[in-house]
């Protein structure tokens, strides 16, 4: 009469006593690991049982492991992941202030904790928030956020950090086709659902942190050190303790086997700061590392164009008004502004000043570049003048070769973890000694074929290209004089060239699209393709995403010129 729970299999109330002292469904005899509890039988016997025991951590007899919930998962992958950034030089109060907060007020809004009574079936729902299991005394409910705001061990973790075993319904031990108690049940969820919990999303989360503090790492930055092994994310399971174990539906939840994407990251963060209904972000100010300004200060540099070009980027953001804070910062829910992409916004307005000054049309920045390589004979004064040329032959040679690399080190990758994973302690020693079976053969079939021992993993780096003026060799451009192609016409520089082409006419309007504006490389000169291919291999996207945001640029830079109607002459008219 006391334990009115729903069945997890039936959901009917009929609950019978095994001899044991579990309850048991007496509709599909589901038995469960609840047991009814009797405080000192030898004084009072036959006493009328007052509380239900439902246990802090039910551990298997046969040492199967801890029971657990994959928002536990998650939240361990999200402590992982925060750690990580501090240890990559992020503010400290990123993870128990931030990072910590935003993941409260998810599980609140997802009604999955911190609510009166969480959505669901029995086994759906996780009673963060139910009723005391004692009738005399109400217990404190445990730190939902124990991973995120303690650095404790995985001893501590296995005992006091499950906020639903601890307080919550617990299930029939476990799934039986996942190693947590909710793995089957998570995946038959409506996928209408609104954000559902995903890798991808552990990736916004933390975006979403770094913005909220303006720290100098772009979404791009992010996505490259995750892929690099800097922030855990592939087989990021290998850091769960041995006794959450993983298996079944929960590899199809947490195991990996693709590439971030950046556009899926960044539309879930969107979609994240509208769902928690967060307020307007700090303000991005000229002074913060996401202005455009101090990006294209950056990106010139990596890029290994003229210093001379910052100015031009400078007046490009000024004109058309992108380095306002009100463009700038986030505003979660407000449809009216265009959300913005830093780095590739940062990355299109460089190639809209190369626009402007060497036309990109596979013809004319070839003959400014002849035009500066006579004069670099005779010039015995002041800086090299820029030779667009030479610059390509440069970056062209150094793009491919790290093309190169990355490309046989994403072949190369090895998507099955190190660590192996085994469901029970008798298994253990077994897959343990298949592994090292299969360590020592790959070894003695290297030596045998000479292969080459992967490289150790690259110390992080904000640069992935990096000159120096001091080489001798000429391939440096950073000191590089423009006046070659520049003019001064009433006290302004102005770039000799007078013409300019759009990438498009008009922008794509059509809803169902979602871009505004379409790339197709044989459609526009090698030059232009090659500057974008050039971006794109540094912030790891699709030329096709800063070819669409150099159309935006270009249509706020020439609007009048856009808009402008043609005027006809009436007695021409017909």
């Amino acid at each position: 009469r006391d334990f009115n729970e729903r069945c997890a299999q039936c959901s009917e109330v009929n609950w019978g006593l095994t001899d044991g002292g579990r309850f048991y469904c007496r509709t599909c005899h589901n038995v469960t690991e609840r047991t009814r509890e009797v405080v000192n039988t030898d004084v009072i016997p036959n006493a009328r049982i007052q509380t239900i025991s439902k246990g802090l951590r039910n551990k298997e007899k046969t040492g199967e492991g801890w029971e657990w919930y994959v928002c536990e998962g998650f939240q361990l992958v999200l402590k992982k992941q925060a750690e990580a950034l501090e240890a990559l030089g992020v503010c400290p109060q990123m993870k128990d202030e931030i990072l910590c907060n935003f993941w409260r007020r998810y599980l609140q809004k997802s009604q999955q904790a911190y609510c009166n009574r969480p959505v669901g079936e029995a086994v759906k729902a996780l009673s963060v928030c139910d009723s005391s299991t004692d009738v005399d005394s109400e217990p404190e409910r445990p730190s939902l956020l124990h991973l995120l705001s303690l650095s404790e061990s995985d001893g501590d973790l296995q005992t006091d950090c499950s906020f639903a075993s601890s307080t919550g319904k617990v299930s029939e031990s476990t799934s039986v086709c996942s190693g947590s108690v909710d793995g089957s049940l998570y995946l038959m969820r409506n996928r209408k659902e609104k954000l559902r919990m995903s890798m991808p999303m552990t990736l916004s989360f933390c975006y979403m942190a770094l913005l909220w503090l303006r720290e100098p790492m772009t979404l791009s930055d992010l996505l490259r050190f995750v892929v690099e092994g800097h922030i855990p994310y592939l087989n990021v399971y290998q850091h769960f303790p041995e006794k959450m174990k993983l298996y079944g539906l929960d590899l199809k939840i947490f195991c990996v086997e693709s590439w971030p994407v950046y556009e899926e990251v960044y539309s879930k963060m969107l979609e994240l700061a509208a769902f928690l209904d967060l307020p307007r972000f700090p303000d991005i100010t000229d002074s913060c590392f996401l202005h455009p300004d101090m990006l294209c200060m950056k990106y010139l540099m990596e890029v290994n164009l003229p210093d001379e070009l910052h100015n031009w980027t400078c007046r490009v953001v000024k004109k058309i008004c992108i380095g306002e804070a009100d463009f700038l910062t986030l505003t979660p829910g407000n449809k009216s502004t265009r959300k913005v992409k830093y780095d590739v916004l940062a990355a299109a307005v460089i190639v809209v000043v190369l626009k402007l000054l060497f036309l990109l049309d596979d013809h004319y920045e070839w003959l400014l570049s002849d035009f500066a390589a006579e004069r670099n004979k005779n010039n015995k004064e002041g800086g090299p003048y820029f030779e667009f040329k030479k610059w390509y032959k440069v970056i062209k040679c150094s793009l491919d070769v790290e093309q190169k690399k990355l490309d046989e080190e994403r072949a190369k990758y090895q998507w099955r973890c190190e660590k192996p994973l085994f469901y029970s302690v008798k298994k253990k020693s077994k897959v343990l000694r298949r592994r090292q079976m299969v360590v020592n053969l790959q070894n003695q079939f290297g030596k045998l074929c000479g292969s080459v021992r992967p490289a150790e993993r690259p110390n992080p780096s904000s640069f992935q290209l990096s000159w120096s003026e001091e080489n001798t060799d000429g391939t440096c451009f950073h000191g590089h004089s423009l006046r070659g192609i520049l003019q001064e016409k009433s006290g302004l520089l102005t770039a000799i060239n007078p013409d300019y082409w759009l990438c498009t006419v008009k922008l794509c309007t059509e809803k169902l699209c979602g871009h505004l504006a379409h790339y197709r490389e044989v459609d526009f000169p090698q030059s232009y393709h090659f500057v974008l291919r050039l971006f794109s291999f540094l912030l790891r996207i699709q030329p096709s995403y800063i070819h669409e945001e150099v159309c935006v640029i270009e249509h706020k830079l020439f609007n009048k010129k856009l808009c402008k109607k043609p005027k006809y002459n009436t007695d021409l008219r017909k």
